[in-house]
């Protein structure tokens, strides 16, 4: 199939561009060499592989099931790797990554060390011009962005930090080299996914440790271990039906049946049974799926949180410590369920302690430490998990904008605003995988990848076969979408909690709920619908 040959577009220096080299931007380049396209995809770091290229901290690992977390669009590719343990490490996920790459020889199309940091349309044209960090421009009809959803760090903002005399690194930035914490007293700034894997870690090299926490975070055991032969050999059998199955789901995993009752419905005995079973089972999956209402109805949520708490109560054993554990603040599975590994067992060491910066703030980062409104703590060294700027971040970091018209700084001023989270109104010929408003960071992420990627690929080959050289959502069409994103959400408890989900985490950041929370196959659904009734919300033309 030919790619774009309009006459204003066949001086272009490629039919696509792709801004970001991890698993997203990995399978668009094996997708749309499939359409003959010609494609060039830009990459920062200089390695492949997005969140698990930056994000190397000890104890970094995937909270969704490695034989769930994989590419499902080669056979032979499944069949062949073997993944070691229930839930892969942040290593062997990187090595992973790179055998695709190598596998499907995938490189040749990715520039390495190049950060983006211009989108500019040219209406007149039909035409991208991107330019990078190095002052080189390139143009092409079409861009993607493959930015990721957790590609942005929060960079620490207490004052004082460039007077600390020790060393300091983020979760997000993680040296190659690592880092030795032997000997040394060690402060963590943040109780999320990133601290709260990291800290048995640090616990057990560290001469102290110090855990600075703002907000308590349910955290639920991942019962982790050596993948079993006879459970992969198994599930490599199935997979097929599997990954048929998952687009099915609410998460886009298979295997977890949906739940019939209402935690209300049963007695104390029959739900302090079946959380059991869940908590030893391990997973958040399985937990969220013991009653149908566990995230619809606070009194039914209040079951399960109290559940949890009193399992932090059983595990920690001084009671004052437990209580400043036991979040407070937000219904159980409203912010990101953290998955541990003997996290909360750290703070029956000697040499971890807790600090509440809820009641006592950090005031000051000094050459010496860290001062709180009631205590000076001397450290070596400080680990900063402050997360992200979720979902908008990378792109906002771009500047994106049509000559002469909107860019994306103005359309995203009050929350970020996308049709199916796949394109902006305005932004002609641009598509996001797995961007605001669409299932993305609350299902299986390659699973929403790869069901981005493959209708971003149908909708080029629609425009090819149509001799259409313009694509853009309509603004109707995407006010609708974001009207029922936030609908959806608001008829759940996910707006109750202050996560990052809501931009809660970031000073100044317009608190809209971001995810679409009704599930992949709702998702899924409307998808299709939307391109059988003649892609529905998109308006195509022709130069």
């Amino acid at each position: 199939m030919p790619g774009f040959s309009s006459e204003k577009q066949s001086n272009a220096d490629y039919d696509v561009v792709i801004v970001g080299g991890g698993l997203a931007g990995l399978y668009s380049i094996y997708r749309l060499r499939k359409l003959g396209l010609t494609i060039r995809a830009y990459e920062a770091g200089d390695g492949v592989g997005g969140t698990w290229f930056w994000n190397r901290y000890p104890g970094c690992r995937c909270d969704v099931e490695s034989m769930e977390y994989s590419y499902s669009f080669d056979d032979e590719l499944q069949q062949e790797w073997i993944w070691p343990e229930r839930y892969g490490t942040q290593p062997v996920i990187l090595e992973y990554i790179n055998h695709v790459a190598k596998r499907f020889d995938l490189m040749r199309d990715v520039q390495l060390n190049t950060r983006i940091t211009d989108a500019i349309f040219c209406e007149e044209q039909h035409l991208w011009t991107i330019t990078t960090s190095n002052g080189e421009k390139i143009t092409a009809p079409i861009c993607i962005m493959a930015t990721g959803n957790l590609s942005t760090p929060r960079k620490p903002d207490f004052p004082g930090l460039d007077d600390f005399k020790g060393d300091w690194y983020h979760t997000g930035l993680w040296p190659k080299q690592g880092v030795d914490f032997t000997g040394k007293r060690v402060g963590v700034i943040g109780t999320g996914s990133s601290g709260v894997q990291m800290m048995p870690h640090i616990a057990a090299q560290a001469e102290h440790l110090t855990v600075f926490q703002r907000t308590a975070n349910f955290s639920l055991p991942a019962r982790n271990a050596p993948l079993d032969p006879e459970k992969e050999r198994k599930h490599k059998e199935e997979y097929k039906e599997r990954r048929i199955a998952a687009y099915s789901t609410p998460f886009g995993i298979a295997g977890y049946p949906p739940p019939v009752k209402s935690a209300l419905e049963a007695t104390e005995e029959e739900r302090q049974a079946i959380y059991e079973a869940k908590w030893q089972e391990g997973g958040s999956i399985s937990y969220l799926f013991a009653y149908k209402d566990l995230l619809l109805d606070k009194s039914a949520n209040d079951t399960a949180s109290e559940f949890v708490r009193n399992k932090i109560r059983e595990t920690v054993n001084d009671p004052a410590t437990a209580e400043l554990l036991c979040p407070d603040n937000h219904p159980i599975g409203t912010k990101r369920l953290i998955l541990d590994s003997q996290y909360y067992e750290i703070f029956n060491q000697a040499n971890v302690d807790l600090v509440d910066v809820r009641s006592a703030p950090i005031q000051v980062i000094t050459e010496n430490g860290i001062k709180t409104t009631d205590n000076e703590y001397e450290l070596d060294a400080i680990a900063f998990a402050t997360g992200f700027d979720a979902m908008t971040g990378a792109m906002k970091e771009i500047n994106i904008s049509v000559d002469g018209g909107t860019n994306i700084e103005e359309q995203w001023g009050d929350g970020p605003q996308t049709y199916l989270g796949l394109m902006v109104a305005r932004l002609p010929n641009m598509f996001i995988i797995t961007g605001p408003q669409s299932p993305g960071v609350k299902s299986q992420m390659i699973l929403s990848i790869e069901w981005h990627v493959n209708w971003i690929a149908e909708c080029l080959a629609h425009m090819i076969n149509c001799d259409h050289t313009r694509v853009m959502a309509k603004e109707d069409a995407q006010r609708r979408w974001v009207d029922h994103v936030r609908e959806v959400a608001n008829s759940t408890l996910y707006p109750l909690a202050n996560s990052w989900y809501m931009g809660a985490n970031i000073p100044g950041k317009p608190r809209v709920f971001m995810p679409y929370v009704a599930g992949v196959e709702a998702y899924t659904k409307e998808c299709k619908r939307i391109v059988q009734q003649g892609y529905e919300g998109f308006e195509f033309s022709t130069n």
